[in-house]
């Protein structure tokens, strides 16, 4: 029974700077980019609040520019994972029993912070270090992490105190939510700066202890935000910053007895080997564990033969293209009817063929490169694979070029065969692949677009006849966690389209919801019963 007496207004969104030619934001932004590539960064863990410097210093350069490195910072040993452990150990006695309103206000004080002075310099190591432009940066490490930090804290109160219980005459009934018992485990990846703040901060406002560890390619980045939640006033070993090799330190995490949750986003098989290995452990931890992941994805646009070409063509480019298609969200497959593709086709490649790629200090740019040479390796083999194969053709793009940095041209894949290796499996690079079908062969093509991937993250059906749109939806209702109707299948907003998928996309939590929220927490269920029997027959014993 939810109780109407609590409320509270929910925050707005932070509003998305667009950083015009000339403007004082893309001016100040553009001075904070030129001091950043001036110098090299040393980057500590961060353990129990005190930095820590193990002397295995690991570097990383700047997708876009080989020769500017951004920052050493020092990898964890299994010590320093250790005292981590310790740390949260540590830090969970008065955390775990401190007000929710004490963090919030933690919470808050780091969205503002966010907002305001720290905002340029968590942009420019965001473009710099995840080869992200201006605009794609602003949304991703200001907005939608500073969403995530005030929404969370709208929904965390929600949960403790609108989640209540009904009480009858004589009884109070309410539900005590409480941390886990030990730490959370949070693992981030290197596309999304929000997501990265968001798995190690929402455990934690729910009065979990997290262990953080960063993708090696976004430790630049995440560091800054480590120093955010510091200056917000987190208490010391709340949150613990361990970059390091993941194998060592997930075996000493998962091994541990007081490990209690993995907070998850990257591939669907290192998180499947996460589960293997907490599976493997049952026996030795304190509970059960909470396990929340979000992984790999195959995102689709549907067309319609009623759907408008125009808006179709800039979903498409903007839907794939955009942080050169590494997002979990990112449009990969599509499925056009015949009596579109001609015209389609003409507008797509006309509009690629205008698009810039290169360095972000150049905001002109639309994309820079790809994350590292591995990505680069493996997008640029499965454009070799499109190239070699019969039932598929290179209609554009294509082209690659590691020289100056890791640069992958936008490509589009013309595949007569529905099940060729672009349409089926996740390549996480600027690269669409389309098959084209006979208008008359829509439900086939529907059964078509549901089974070919074992992901169910995004999708989007495009269409101005709505009953066939409607038709379209519900055939397609368990291909995707986040449906769009006409529009991309990217940028979901916090507070407005939670976000997580099902299938092989991971487990469908929902981040930027109380849905994620509740998975932190641990209910004890209260009733306190104010006149209590004392007499143990009943009415019928008389």
């Amino acid at each position: 029974m939810i109780n109407t007496q609590f409320h509270i207004d929910p925050p707005a969104n932070e509003p998305i700077r667009e950083y015009r030619p000339g403007s004082d934001e893309t001016t100040r932004l553009q001075q904070e980019l030129e001091r950043m590539a001036s110098e090299t960064v040393e980057i500590p863990c961060v353990v129990g609040g005190r930095p820590v410097e193990t002397g295995i210093i690991k570097e990383w350069t700047a997708p876009h520019d080989h020769s500017l490195t951004l920052c050493r910072y020092h990898a964890a040993t299994p010590q320093v994972v250790e005292d981590a452990v310790a740390s949260c150990t540590e830090a969970w006695k008065e955390w775990s029993e401190t007000p929710i309103q004490v963090r919030v206000a933690i919470f808050d004080r780091a969205a503002e912070l966010l907002s305001g002075e720290w905002r340029d310099r968590v942009n420019a190591s965001t473009m710099l270090g995840q080869s992200k432009t201006c605009f794609q940066s602003e949304v991703d490490a200001a907005c939608e992490l500073i969403d995530f930090w005030r929404f969370n804290n709208y929904f965390a109160q929600e949960v403790v105190y609108a989640d209540q219980p009904e009480s009858a005459p004589g009884v109070k009934n309410y539900v005590d939510h409480r941390p886990l018992e030990g730490f959370v485990y949070a693992v981030t990846p290197f596309n999304f700066t929000s997501i990265a703040g968001n798995l190690c901060c929402a455990p934690a406002l729910m009065g979990n202890v997290s262990v953080w560890k960063p993708s090696h390619s976004s430790v630049f980045s995440n560091y800054y935000l480590m120093r955010i939640l510091q200056e917000a006033g987190l208490p010391d070993g709340v949150i613990n910053f361990i970059p390091g090799p993941s194998s060592e330190v997930t075996r000493i995490l998962l091994g541990n007895r007081d490990f209690a949750g993995l907070h998850f986003t990257g591939s669907t098989d290192v998180f499947r080997e996460l589960w293997a290995g907490i599976s493997g452990n049952l026996a030795n931890y304190r509970g059960y564990p909470r396990i929340v992941g979000e992984t790999g994805g195959k995102d689709f646009i549907f067309a319609h033969p009623s759907a408008y070409v125009g808006a179709l063509a800039t979903a498409a480019l903007r839907g794939a293209f955009e942080y050169q298609g590494q997002k979990c969200s990112a449009a990969s497959r599509m499925y056009v009817p015949r009596s579109l593709w001609p015209e389609l086709k003409e507008m797509l490649i006309e509009q690629m063929r205008s698009i810039a790629m290169g360095d972000i200090r150049d905001f002109k740019n639309f994309i820079g490169a790809v994350i590292n040479e591995s990505a680069y390796d493996r997008i640029c083999g499965y454009i070799e694979h499109a190239r070699g194969v019969s039932g598929a053709e290179v209609v554009q793009g294509g082209e690659c070029s590691g020289d100056q940095g890791w640069f992958v041209q936008p490509t589009l894949i013309e595949c007569e065969d529905p099940r060729t290796r672009t349409m089926e499996e996740e390549i996480f690079g600027p690269v669409l692949s389309v098959h084209v079908y006979e208008d008359s062969r829509i439900e086939e093509t529907l059964d078509l677009c549901d089974t070919t991937s074992p992901y169910a993250l995004t999708g989007a059906v495009f269409g101005q006849d709505r009953v066939a749109v409607e038709l379209c939806s519900s055939r397609l209702r368990h291909c995707a966690g986040n449906f769009y109707i006409n529009d991309k299948p990217t940028g979901a907003v916090v507070g407005q389209q939670p976000f997580g998928g099902a299938r092989a996309s991971g487990t469908d939590d929902k981040a930027g919801s109380a849905l994620n929220l509740q998975r932190w927490v641990a209910p004890r269920t209260v009733k306190e019963n104010f006149s209590p029997p004392t007499e143990y027959r009943y009415p019928h014993m008389a």
